[in-house]
């Protein structure tokens, strides 16, 4: 088996370790949805990792899903994101730019004037936040038929900037809740057209969204992110059967694009779940356990060089250490994470968790 720090082929890239950056909501951006300077020096910072994915990133302000988030939708935004991706390249590194639709977990505020929208009128049931704090989620507007190739539009025309941007690639965002995510399972989607009903119909956009993105970057530079049965934001899935055909219906329909990687998150790294994933994929895989675990060296290393995936996805501990793969390499002492820094904006907790030369 491989080694986690051993180079790994993914798409057009050679990553030069399997540490990867999971895609981690930290609200750092104002109003404009603009990338800044604490952008540029929170990522630069963390180049050596063997690939930065980046926070969820709006396609369109009417996707907007928290306060803090930025945007791809104009050419400020893309502005932002090509100092970003050009401080992460000249510090050695490589990043991808997810993209995500907040769906109904888009807080009124956060949108201009446009409502909350969903495979169906159903409420989360779970609070969502906005500029003037939490409420309980509203019950969103169900997308009518035709403005589904919209969606899928917005996906692309913000991965052309994020590429345009000098990002190296995209990962789609279909989990956690979110617009993708709801379509894909029954208990948020009870929608009666060719986007609802069968797990094939479920996996429609996603699918749709995911080819839409290839098409327009190349597949080499797309990827997709995935959550089965994380019953989050109100999102549930409880039926093992309907997931494997669900999900297996979303893989088989990019099967033939070859994908630069499909990133899990699943609380069981370890389960027949994510290895029939896995096989069903066949392309690299990178592989997290979810937001209840902190994954350290020790799961990393389960995950790689116990062959349950090719790279394993890193949170908590890439944020309180900037150099975390020389601290593992060399087995030193780690800082600590702190959460209460996490989404409150400003320089503390983002940017100063000291290196080892620092």
């Amino acid at each position: 088996m491989p080694d986690l720090f051993d180079p790994l082929p993914l798409g057009g890239l050679t990553l030069p370790n399997r540490v990867t950056m999971a895609p981690l909501t930290r609200q750092r951006a104002g109003e404009d949805g603009v990338p800044g300077d604490l952008h540029v020096e929170y990522y630069r910072q963390r180049a050596s990792a063997g690939l930065i994915v980046s926070e969820g990133v709006f396609p369109t302000v009417d996707s907007r899903a928290f306060p803090g988030q930025p945007g791809l939708e104009d050419e400020a935004q893309q502005a932002g994101w090509a100092r970003v991706a050009d401080a992460v390249h000249e510090a050695g590194g490589r990043i991808f730019v997810q993209v995500m639709h907040g769906g109904r977990m888009c807080h009124p505020d956060l949108l201009r004037g446009a409502e909350p929208v969903a495979p169906s009128a159903i409420a989360p049931g779970v609070p969502v936040r906005g500029f003037s704090g939490k409420t309980d989620g509203p019950v969103p507007r169900a997308l009518e038929t035709e403005e589904l190739p919209g969606i899928a539009a917005a996906f692309a025309s913000a991965a052309r900037r994020a590429v345009d941007a000098g990002a190296d690639g995209v990962e789609v965002h279909g989990a956690n809740g979110y617009l993708l995510h709801e379509f894909t399972a029954a208990s948020s989607n009870h929608r009666t057209d060719a986007y609802g009903g069968s797990p094939e119909n479920r996996a429609r956009l996603t699918v749709e969204v995911v080819r839409a993105v290839a098409a327009e970057i190349g597949a080499e530079r797309t990827a997709l992110r995935l959550s089965p049965e994380h019953d989050v934001q109100g999102v549930l899935e409880q039926d093992r059967a309907d997931v494997l055909a669900t999900y297996g219906a979303i893989l088989d329909g990019v099967a033939d694009l070859d994908l630069a990687y499909l990133s899990l998150l699943h609380r069981d790294v370890a389960g027949d779940l994510v290895a029939a994933l896995r096989a069903r994929f066949g392309g690299p895989v990178l592989l997290n356990s979810g937001f209840s675990e902190v994954t350290g060296a020790a799961e990393a290393r389960r995950i790689v060089e116990g062959g349950l995936a090719d790279a394993a996805v890193v949170g908590r501990a890439l944020i309180a250490n900037p150099d975390l793969v020389r601290r593992w390499r060399e087995d030193r002492k780690m800082n600590a994470p702190d959460p209460s820094t996490f989404y409150v904006g400003g320089a503390h907790g983002y940017t100063d968790y000291p290196s080892l030369e620092g």
